[in-house]
């Protein structure tokens, strides 16, 4: 009897099942059989699967004619032998000492159940799964997922060692459909006397662009997920009551926009069973678990449960085409102050305040020195709501140092709400409801002991409205519900943020100026927010353009000094580095980035910095204007400044 048994499920994905088997075969754990399952492989899987059985006798092949991944499962349980059991999809790996890791943990504390951390598979990069990071951020021995609720996002089979007695002693099986495994996995984590949670990565996890989970709006895969779904939910209200309210929060974030958006897509033509299977798991969520979901979300689901499908369909439209503006309303007061509420007649006031949720979205639309003064023109709205009923309000911005908290006012003033037509990164131009600011900036503010500092200033603004006038701007009774705004003048709203925008959409970062020695660098953070730094520089780069492909770069060295430079691009993140050659020619040089030499990222926004490194690393400060984008390969790249005024090159990617 081996110690373990891995059961493999395979359909169609010789591709991988080499390596899948090769990550298995090579475990540190040797005392294992691999239990190969075909789910009616009309590739070359089985000839694959037989030829390593030959030459490892751990390997076995079972066939079966194709019945679905839980069925191919069940299959694999009842010939694996082993005292331990694990599932291991065949497309995806397993770092080679992860068995071992899990084995020894259950061993060593008797738990019924351990699992591990979790990578994303990309082509030949890894990155965190979400579903797994906090989770697995410490390691915890004999816990439960009572005591350690994020494990409802552990929903997996694969990342997983089960003692062999426990599963069958909880008779586990799994339902012979699509989403499978969570049932299964929250049956094993509420039915363990304990679990332990391993914070080493124990699974890589491929993303295909034609799997399962991409498959996810297809009628027949939406109904599998909401059975699944409906499934949990009554094992969690009856076994852990406790969690369910974080497994709702997740279920209404993720499978309900999956639901809501094959419905929308679907239109009338929509599936009944679907709409069934949704209603009944909304009628178990609590008002607190609906107010977790923004209010667009909210509002879509709320359509959904109610099957009123032609307006879910319209909402949605509105929603994606960017025109759902929901009227922002002071309703009163409750705990903690004013209450604040998006009006729309296809949401109850019960589940339509908003409170907790407004924040201040902004942007610059211009920026630019002018006679000696930084000038500047931006646009921000209270989240996606219409506040136009709000009246006037004030508008204040301000530069604040980071570190010390100093600050230089910049403008303040009185304006009223309105519409404007303004450009989205698809390349949609969409009416947004709410007020414009200026500024003014005088480098004259800042004083010796400012500059002195080398500081890092960032460009704030806050809005304070008077709240409704007389009669609101409805003047009467809301809506259902009994809500009433009329004569309210106390909805006096507040809010700060940090002015900052899309990276990829104008204007593009004003020049550095210098002053008193010091160079005054106009900054868009990584997170596209707006401010000014303060620096020397060592080197400045004055061109920068694409030529053929290639970014090129030119600038000039303040000091040249003995050895050749190279271009050294440092990938924020990871750390990871590739180089280019310079020329030098006295004190300038210059040098040409390949950009479909840069490895393609996976799933985030790579931003790379660029430096200059003689035997040292020189941040180069970027003079130039120009902020030159290329597609490459059908990768999209942008030339652009990073915090502190130097070259970053940024890409956008796919999301995971």
């Amino acid at each position: 009897m081996p110690i373990l048994s891995v059961v493999v499920p395979f359909h169609d994905v010789e591709e991988y099942l080499g390596p899948c088997l090769d990550s298995l075969t090579t475990q540190t754990l040797r005392d294992l059989e691999v239990i190969c399952v075909d789910d009616g492989s009309r590739d070359g899987g089985p000839a694959l699967v037989e030829a390593r059985r030959a030459a490892d006798p751990r390997v076995r092949l079972v066939r079966q004619p194709g019945g679905g991944v839980g069925r191919a499962r069940n299959i694999g349980v009842r010939h694996a032998t082993g005292r331990y059991l694990a599932f291991v999809d065949g497309d995806d790996l397993v770092p080679r000492d992860a068995f071992r890791r899990l084995v020894a943990s259950l061993e060593s504390t008797g738990s019924d159940l351990a699992c591990g951390n979790v990578m994303r598979l990309h082509r030949d990069q890894l990155v965190p799964s979400w579903a797994h990071r906090q989770a697995f951020a410490r390691r915890l021995e004999r816990t439960h997922i009572t005591r350690h609720p994020l494990l409802v996002r552990d929903r997996m089979l694969w990342n997983k060692v089960y003692r062999r007695s426990f599963w069958d002693a909880l008779a586990l099986t799994f339902p012979e459909r699509l989403y499978e495994d969570q049932p299964v996995a929250m049956a094993a984590h509420v039915g363990a006397t304990s679990v332990d949670v391993l914070k080493a990565v124990v699974y890589y996890w491929r993303r295909r662009d034609w799997s399962v989970t991409q498959r996810s709006l297809e009628p027949g895969n939406v109904r599998d997920r909401l059975l699944s779904v409906l499934e949990t939910s009554a094992l969690l209200a009856r076994r852990a009551p406790g969690v369910k309210p974080r497994f709702d929060r997740d279920t209404l974030d993720i499978d309900m926009s999956v639901a809501v958006e094959a419905v929308a897509r679907a239109g009338t033509a929509a599936d009944p069973a679907i709409l069934d299977l949704a209603a009944r798991y909304l009628d178990g969520v609590t008002p607190d678990d609906w107010l977790s979901l923004p209010y667009p979300r909210r509002l879509l689901t709320h359509l959904l449960h109610r099957g009123r499908v032609e307006e879910l369909a319209a909402v949605f439209a509105d929603e994606k085409e960017g025109r759902l503006w929901p009227p922002l309303v002071c309703a009163g007061f409750g705990p903690g102050g004013r209450r604040w509420y998006g009006r729309h007649p296809g949401l109850p006031a019960h589940l339509s305040e908003v409170t907790d949720e407004l924040h201040l979205r902004t942007r610059l639309l211009s920026a630019g020195w002018r006679d000696g003064l930084l000038r500047g023109e931006g646009w921000m709205s209270v989240g996606r709501f219409d506040p136009r009923g709000l009246g006037r309000a004030r508008v204040r911005v301000w530069l604040r140092e980071r570190g010390t908290g100093d600050t230089v006012p910049l403008s303040e003033e009185t304006v009223m709400p309105a519409s404007r037509d303004l450009p989205q990164e698809d390349g949609r131009v969409t009416a947004e409801h709410g007020f414009p600011f200026g500024f003014t900036f005088d480098p004259a503010t800042l004083s010796p002991a400012r500059l002195a500092r080398r500081g890092h200033w960032e460009l704030r603004v806050e809005l304070r409205t008077g709240g409704l006038g007389a009669g609101g701007l409805w003047g009467g009774a809301l809506w259902a519900g009994g809500l009433r705004a009329g004569g309210l003048r106390a909805g006096g709203l507040r809010l700060e943020a940090k002015v900052a925008g899309p990276r990829w959409l104008p204007p593009a970062v004003p020049p550095p100026v210098r002053r008193a020695g010091s160079w005054l660098v106009p900054v868009r953070a990584g997170k596209g927010v707006w401010g000014l730094r303060v620096r020397r520089a060592e080197a400045l780069i004055g061109e920068c353009r694409i030529e053929g492909g290639d970014l090129l770069v030119a600038g000039e060295l303040a000091d040249p000094g003995d050895g050749e430079p190279v271009l050294r691009l440092i990938r924020r993140g990871d750390g990871e580095e590739v180089y280019f050659p310079v020329t030098l020619d006295g004190h300038a040089f210059s040098g040409r980035i390949r950009l479909g030499d840069i490895e393609a990222p996976v799933g985030r926004v790579p931003r790379w910095d660029v430096l200059l490194d003689q035997g040292r690393k020189i941040r180069p400060l970027v003079r130039t204007r120009a902020r030159p984008a290329a597609t490459v390969a059908g990768r999209r790249f942008v030339a652009d400044r990073g915090e502190d005024g130097c070259l970053m090159l940024v890409e956008h990617c796919p999301p995971m």
